[in-house]
């Protein structure tokens, strides 16, 4: 099995086919699976199977141009005579698309699946006497929003139902093992029940792994991100192919799920189906004992030329050359129960005849001796991103109001004389502590500033064409388009960004700014040379700026309407241009009660 996260592969694929990278790669995986007796492959393409952005990069639409490459190339290169070819929807096929009948949903034209299965589906492959369930998970939100908006994927309830019954036609035509995929890892899929889409996959001993992408490993910075989930399943996302040229070989090899991430042109291609990865071991879904019983070491290897040489070693021991038995499989026997106890290792020499070597290792187990996934695969993958944004803006509101307003409560305790002002003997803490307290005593800073970012949890954010005809009122928890809610996910990621990066600075530089008028007061006033006073606005400037070119980006994201009437974006920049004249031009009068407890004299 072959499957590829395909993000915006309309021009690249044109372009590659031209080159015969595409037909290479059909050419030769078609050779995969005929070692398990199989006639053809099954490639899995995860969705986003056009880009849909427009020019800018910054607005989004679904382009008839892109779906036709798609498709023209699919049947120019007769792939489905070839291959078993199971595409899904990914956020970037949904962009835009108000309904499933809407005529911009390409998708059910243009794919291969789509005319017969809009949504989610099951499709059976018998192979011997084994017979194999491939369920696709199409998460797309229902009406699906142009981007940004349109990162997390929701399951309402009538799609869970859906799935739960293609899980009934699984266990109803005595699947032995069940393949799930789909573009949005479980991590970013909301429910509207109490049933999740990791509590469904999990449940039933037949699934044994979750394929998704849409994370694109995050930017390189996460580049193998596998987990084992809680319920014993695992779950592996994959960088795109766009612009890192990935594709995922896996293959079942006696109840083994086997897999290799590989960058196309990188050959030859080696999968170690007996003994699997330690790592990826799954107790509760595999029978390790196949493996402890198995005779021979077997091994996957191909490239565009034919192969000339495999040879194994076990832990450093000497080389045992493979004989091949058919197609890109080769053995060699081995003694399992010289490695029962322990993590022991083994390692591949794969030589074509253009004479490129490929070596790989890896370590295995046969008594259930396990090594751990890293910290942030497991994080990302095993988390809710929702809550993890959620989190991450209410972090930096807390961060924003906290301070504000229990300065201005002591500020009160303090000239009450209920209490003393604090003596911080940390001079950077002592130099901030002040400046926060001053600002928070000025009322016509503090409520602005505190009401603002109140406001962002409450109030609409924007409101536009959030879908090109029909208009939306996107709120923190939420956006509503006509007669449909959509829960609020990455919009808090959105607010967090919006509040980390413009009110946070534009609350300290107005701290700042404050705290440099009040020491103004205490000395002998000298009027600022020309040099200073544009120096000292320097930061404001740029401040302002950074949130013009967001909101231009928003502008070109959702149209006029949507910046016009735009809390989020466009009217704070109005408010830091009205807080920014008020600082400086303000009267003393205003530092007032801040000098009764800040003064010099104090």
């Amino acid at each position: 099995m072959v499957y590829s996260d395909n993000r915006h592969t309309y021009k690249h694929i044109s372009r590659s086919w031209k080159n015969n990278r595409i037909r290479r790669i059909l050419q030769y995986n078609s050779k995969i699976y005929y070692a398990f007796g199989c006639p053809c492959i099954r490639i899995c393409n995860i969705g986003d199977l056009t880009d849909a952005k427009s020019k800018d990069r910054m607005g989004s639409n679904q382009i008839l141009q892109e779906w036709k490459y798609y498709r023209n190339i699919l049947e120019n290169t007769n792939v489905t005579e070839k291959t078993l070819w199971l595409d899904v929807r990914g956020n970037h096929d949904n962009f835009n698309v108000v309904s499933l009948e809407s005529k911009n949903n390409y998708y059910s034209n243009y794919s291969i699946q789509g005319k017969k299965y809009p949504k989610s589906y099951i499709y059976k492959v018998t192979v011997g006497s084994e017979t194999y369930s491939f369920i696709a998970i199409d998460a797309c939100l229902k009406p699906g929003p142009k981007r940004p908006f349109n990162f997390v994927g929701v399951l309402d309830e009538q799609e869970l139902k859906k799935i739960q019954e293609l899980v009934n036609i699984s266990k109803e035509n005595n699947a032995d093992y069940i393949v799930w995929f789909g573009h949005y890892p479980t991590s970013c899929i909301l429910s509207q029940s109490d049933t999740s889409i990791r509590n469904i996959i999990g449940k039933y001993k037949e699934s044994m792994v979750y394929l998704c992408g849409h994370y694109h490993t995050l930017g390189g910075s996460v580049p193998n991100m596998y987990t084992t989930q809680q319920a014993g399943f695992l779950e592996l996302e994959l960088a795109d192919w766009k612009d890192n040229r990935m594709y995922r070989l896996a293959a079942i090899d006696h109840g083994q799920f086997s897999f290799i991430d590989m960058k196309h042109q990188d050959w030859p291609v080696v999968l170690i189906t007996n003994p699997k990865h330690a790592l990826y071991m799954m107790p509760r879904k595999e029978n390790v004992n196949s493996i402890i019983k198995s005779t021979h070491i077997r091994i996957l290897a191909f490239s565009t030329v034919p192969i000339k040489s495999v040879e194994v070693q076990l832990n450093n021991k000497s080389w045992l050359r493979c004989k091949n038995v058919k197609g890109p499989l080769y053995a060699v026997k081995w003694n399992a129960s010289e490695y029962s106890n322990g993590i022991h290792h083994i390692q591949v020499r794969v030589i074509d005849e253009k004479g490129r070597e490929k070596i790989i290792m890896q370590p295995f187990s046969l008594d259930g001796s396990r090594l751990s996934f890293g910290f942030l695969p497991r994080l990302i993958l095993m988390s809710n991103v929702s809550r993890i944004f959620q989190f991450l803006f209410g972090s930096v509101l807390v961060l924003i109001v906290a301070p504000l307003c229990v300065f201005r409560f002591l500020h009160i305790l303090c000239e009450a004389k209920r209490m003393s002002r604090p003596r911080i003997r940390v001079k950077f803490f002592r130099w901030w502590i002040r400046k926060l307290w001053i600002l928070s005593t000025i009322d016509r800073l503090f409520f602005p500033l505190v009401l603002y970012a109140l406001y962002l949890i409450v109030g609409p954010w924007a409101i536009g064409e959030v879908i090109e005809n029909h208009i939306g009122i996107i709120f923190a928890w939420g956006t509503f388009v006509g007669n449909s809610f959509l829960p609020g996910a990455f919009t808090y990621a959105y607010g967090f960004f919006q509040l980390f990066s413009f009110h946070l600075p534009l609350m300290l530089l107005l701290a700042h700014q404050a705290d440099k008028r009040l020491q103004n007061t205490e000395r002998t006033y000298k009027k600022s040379s020309k040099f200073y006073l544009v120096l000292q606005n320097v930061p404001i400037i740029l401040l302002i700026i950074m949130q013009v070119n967001m909101a231009y980006f928003f502008w070109l994201a959702y149209g006029t309407l949507a910046t016009i009437l735009c809390p989020l974006r466009t009217w704070s920049v109005l408010l830091a241009l009205i807080l920014w004249y008020q600082v400086n031009a303000m009267p003393q009068a205003c530092f007032r009660s801040a000098l009764s407890i800040w003064s010099g004299h104090a």
